[in-house]
């Protein structure tokens, strides 16, 4: 996949791909912005049942610019189209990295989802994730936090992937705090998006595991940020699997520079306000139904520790 740094990169990386007239899939908050390219139509929100009709206009390719939402759904257009996609990420989120990708309805609840998107290129630029709300910078980072956090004990983890998890976990964990004192601060955003662009790659090498399942479960449920799920939901796993994956959490808990890499990420959620899930609304009557859509979740079978569903109950109890 092609990756660039700056906006102004954008023209050369559709035209290395050979996409003149791309359907553009932005966040309604994006979709004015100059991008200095020609573009054949725009969509800024693709519900699942209009994947198709959003295919019909897609043009020799797809850009997609915003959040991982949007990025998803430029994925979704890719697949059913059968051309490439080029993402421009404005937040931490990491989707620009794997084929993968779920659609959600105006609610935020999961609506559909599957794979075969036709990654061609991410362009990366700070400058866009200057005006992105702390809740959004804290969830959005900590979403990648667990992208590195994932990748090194999952099932499939590999050396390369490793490398990337460790150093994006290092970049995150030095420079979230740096940003949310400073917002403004472009070259501390640049390195944190470097962060995310380590840990995105790392889960493209290796995929998710529980912490994510629980994550993705509750948030298709109710709607609820999946940066913020991920940042009370990965403490959870990290102590579920510290038994049986010591190594991998070690070298993660080195490059977060802690001995309680669990309670870390704890900290680091607080900079965005995010304590326990009743805060969202979670219904608690709910997390046994919770639980047990998440056992189901691949990523809870690509856990290293086997867990079944009154285990992830348990956890959830935990963070409630």
């Amino acid at each position: 996949m092609i990756v660039r740094w700056g906006l102004a990169k954008l023209p050369r990386v559709l035209g290395e791909l050979g996409i003149e007239e791309p359907l553009l899939v932005a966040s309604e908050r994006w979709a004015g912005t100059n991008l200095g390219v020609r573009t054949v139509a725009r969509w800024t929100e693709v519900p699942s049942d209009q994947i198709a009709a959003a295919a019909e206009h897609v043009g020799d390719g797809v850009l997609a610019v915003g959040g991982g939402s949007a990025i998803d759904l430029g994925k979704a257009v890719s697949a059913e189209a059968g051309v490439p996609v080029v993402s421009v990420p404005t937040t931490y989120a990491g989707a620009e990295w794997t084929p993968f990708f779920g659609i959600r309805d105006p609610e935020r609840r999961m609506r559909g989802g599957g794979a075969g998107a036709q990654l061609g290129g991410v362009v990366y630029d700070p400058e866009l994730t200057l005006s992105l709300p702390r809740p959004e910078t804290v969830g959005t980072a900590l979403n990648a936090l667990a992208h590195s956090a994932e990748a090194l004990y999952v099932e499939g983890h590999n050396p390369t992937a490793d490398e990337h998890a460790l150093e994006g976990a290092k970049l995150i964990g030095e420079w979230l705090p740096r940003v949310v004192a400073r917002p403004q601060d472009l070259g501390a955003r640049k390195k944190l998006l470097e962060g995310a662009m380590h840990a995105g790659m790392a889960l493209g090498g290796s995929m998710l595991a529980l912490g994510h399942a629980m994550a993705q479960a509750l948030g298709g449920r109710y709607g609820v940020p999946h940066g913020a799920m991920n940042a009370l939901t990965l403490p959870a796993a990290l102590r579920f699997n510290a038994d049986v994956a010591p190594d991998a959490i070690r070298r993660f808990a080195e490059a977060l520079g802690t001995d309680d890499p669990a309670g870390r990420v704890e900290e680091l959620a607080r900079l965005g306000g995010f304590r326990a899930l009743r805060d969202f609304g979670i219904p608690e009557g709910e997390l046994g139904e919770v639980a047990s859509a998440t056992a189901q979740r691949p990523g809870a079978k690509a856990n290293p520790r086997n867990v079944t569903a009154a285990d992830v109950e348990t956890l959830l109890r935990s963070i409630y």
